[in-house]
């Protein structure tokens, strides 16, 4: 999703272009129905590491990585977001003298116990162009002295949701399907790690939303489930008012959540789509690196916790002005603009 608009904005350069996919999300809800959706091309490799740590799979994404540069020697390298594979890609391109770019960068939730901090760290670290897509963190980057390399770009995230539209609005049928009302029900998603992989936590989600009487949608991240399952918590969700269903596509995602009254998740990208669609929400997580949406007032921090997730709910409103402070849709053609004045020695 990242990468779509980004995608989009070379080949209008045309600009020779090779995407590669690491397996990291192997499901095809969770990768294939995204690149079909957003028409683009097939990955030019396809790694398929697997591995049953973070660390291994980084290490042997390395590895991987590695050789594809050897072969194809780009000239620069782009990598999104805080994934495994993004700071297993900005190791091996720094590694081989590439100019890299971080779209993404700057953000973020000074804990070392999320891996995605970790990958963070070591993404922004080594990549040479830096692609803030908040105030917070281009001031971040500034702060520690990488202010000649850093821009504050914007979301691609809202790029991708102004151009997609269209397709969004064609999604109305979903209401039929399951029974639900515009403003009248919740939008959820869960799969952190923190939440899954914990009893307690995953526990105090679910009795959480079995207390809230509205019509809940939550389509289920494939880790969810098998923990739901795990637990011996699948039998109490299958209650009237909770609609679990399949992952999701971008499109039917958007549009769900536009309609939604509330959003509850543990997700940093539905935080901000939810922000976009202006569709107050509360962040089932410890923290967040989105701090322009706490700002605003449209999301807070109840975390793993039944009482400060129902307190958060009971007292959810949407606030009176939204200042839209992910960008101006253009964030692309910025990250474009600039990569190419960089590829031409214009500083």
């Amino acid at each position: 999703m990242k990468l779509a608009p980004v995608h989009r904005a070379f080949a209008k350069q045309e600009v020779e272009q090779l995407i590669v996919h690491t397996g990291q999300h192997y499901d095809f809800e969770l990768s294939e129905i995204f690149r079909a959706q957003f028409n683009l091309p097939e990955a030019d490799y396809q790694l398929s590491v697997e591995a049953s740590t973070n660390a291994a799979f980084s290490g042997l994404t390395i590895v991987e990585l590695d050789k594809v540069l050897q072969i194809e020697k780009p000239n620069l390298v782009l990598i999104y977001g805080d994934t495994n594979s993004t700071a297993a890609g900005a190791i091996a391109a720094s590694k081989n003298n590439i100019l890299l770019a971080h779209v993404e960068a700057g953000l973020r939730e000074f804990d070392k116990s999320i891996p995605e901090e970790i990958n963070k760290l070591l993404s922004d670290s080594v990549s040479d162009l830096l692609f803030a897509p908040t105030q917070t963190g281009y001031d971040h980057l500034v702060s520690i002295g990488r202010k000649s390399d850093s821009f504050l770009v914007g979301d691609t995230g809202y790029d991708l949701l102004l151009q997609s539209q269209a397709k969004i609005e064609a999604q109305k049928p979903l209401l039929d399907k399951w029974s639900l009302k515009p403003n009248n029900y919740v939008f959820m998603t869960c799969h952190r790690a923190a939440n899954t992989d914990k009893r307690h936590n995953l526990e105090a989600i679910v009795e959480a939303i079995l207390s809230i009487s509205s019509t809940i949608i939550w389509p289920l991240h494939p880790r969810t489930k098998k923990y739901l399952d795990t637990y011996n918590l699948w039998d109490s969700i299958q209650v009237d008012h909770i609609r679990l269903v399949e992952p999701l596509g971008y499109f039917e995602t958007q549009f769900l959540l536009s309609n939604a009254a509330a959003c509850l998740t543990d997700s940093g990208g539905i935080i901000k789509e939810a922000y976009f669609h202006q569709v107050p929400s509360i962040i089932i997580d410890k923290q967040t690196e989105w701090m322009e949406i706490m700002e605003d007032g449209w999301t807070s921090i109840a975390g793993p916790n039944k009482q400060k997730i129902l307190d958060g709910y009971s007292g959810l409103r949407s606030p009176e002005s939204h200042n839209n402070k992910l960008g101006d849709g253009k964030a692309a053609q910025k990250i474009v603009d600039i990569c190419l004045r960089r590829l031409s020695n214009e500083f």
